[in-house]
């Protein structure tokens, strides 16, 4: 996994990205392009103590 540092505004296309599912199979962006809208939420420290 890279640590890329950038910033996104509003209407910017997202960069490529996979991720591990809750499922523990790996899902990537490229799979949905074209097929499907997709919204990526990112929330900080859930499912953590504190």
């Amino acid at each position: 996994m890279s640590n890329v540092e950038e910033s996104l505004r509003q209407g910017d296309q997202a960069p490529s990205f996979s991720l591990e599912a809750t499922t523990a199979e790996t899902v990537s962006l490229a799979e949905y392009k074209g097929k499907k809208n997709v919204v990526v939420a990112f929330y900080g420290m859930d499912f953590t103590p504190g």
